[in-house]
């Protein structure tokens, strides 16, 4: 059992480091959760010397934990509004009304 909670606890920290790099949000949670249940278990199941590495891997999993809460809390989304498109939308429409008068006038 210690094998199978060590393979997933390893599994889910590393999959947890790679959702804390990558911008995946609150997301990120759900696998440093499982990493943490299962070094949990690794370690109530683990004597003696083989207590260092679910020590470790709770380690990181804590510290993933804490830079996601760190960058949900911190970093905030700002929504820029392009003001070269904006102009583009008006001149396009503003094109788009002469070719209709000028193709009302032809048929006229």
């Amino acid at each position: 059992m210690r094998k199978l909670f060590l393979i997933l606890a390893l599994l889910f920290v590393l999959i947890s480091i790679a959702f804390t790099i990558l911008p995946m949000g609150t997301i990120a949670f759900l696998p440093i959760g499982l990493s943490l249940i299962f070094s949990l278990l690794l370690l109530r199941n683990s004597e003696g010397q083989h207590t260092k590495l679910p020590t470790w891997l709770l380690t990181l999993s804590a510290v993933c934990s804490l830079v996601v809460l760190l960058k949900v809390v911190l970093i905030e989304d700002k929504i820029e509004v392009d003001q070269k498109f904006e102009q583009q939308k008006v001149d396009t429409k503003i094109e788009a009304k002469k070719e209709l008068e000028a193709l009302e006038n032809d048929l006229e």
